[in-house]
């Protein structure tokens, strides 16, 4: 009867180690791997550090920003002595974005210069959290995860422009944005 008792305890604590692990890695995992690492640049800010003008933004545009908590911001830099490197961290990001649970909301761009692409986590009228990953061929790629509460795909699109105009005394984020206005 004791050893019954022992093999069902440790049966239920195989199964609770076996269900509670995660066999792929996660972006935020690879977040945390990375962010200090070389030729790795890491940003993360919440919107309030953003200056945009609300008086100029529509309702929608402003629900939108609102829903918004904070941005994430990870990028890989290429330089000619980290080629094969490159190669294998962009091959790791395009593996981690392939999980069903990332959605396709938007890809654009080109195989000359680099592309786009937004994917998200949520339903179609509400996001948890929105991934906008963008390659430049000579220049590096970059990740960014914009985390908030039911954001709406169609309104956070139109943000976009007014993102651009966005000011920020941060010039890491400046160097984001230049890296995005680059793939188009």
């Amino acid at each position: 009867m004791n050893t019954s008792i022992k093999r069902i305890v440790m049966s239920l604590f195989i199964v609770a180690v076996l269900t509670s692990c995660n066999y792929g890695e996660t972006l935020q995992g690879y977040y945390v791997a990375n962010q200090e690492q070389p030729n790795f640049i890491s940003v993360d800010i919440p919107t309030s550090f953003v200056n945009i003008d609300e008086t100029t933004l529509s309702e929608a545009q402003k629900e939108a920003y609102e829903s918004i908590d904070k941005l994430n911001m990870l990028g890989y830099t290429l330089t000619d002595d980290n080629v094969e490197e490159y190669k294998v961290e962009l091959t790791k990001v395009q593996n981690i974005l392939k999980d069903e649970k990332y959605q396709d909301l938007f890809r654009g761009g080109n195989s000359t210069t680099g592309k786009i692409i937004v994917k998200y986590i949520g339903t179609d009228t509400s996001i948890d959290e929105l991934i906008i990953f963008g390659s430049v061929n000579d220049k590096g790629f970059a990740i960014v995860r914009v985390l908030g509460d039911n954001m709406e795909p169609a309104k956070l699109m139109m943000l976009g422009n007014v993102m651009k105009n966005a000011s920020t005394d941060e010039n890491n984020v400046a160097e984001f944005m230049n890296f995005f206005n680059m793939v188009k």
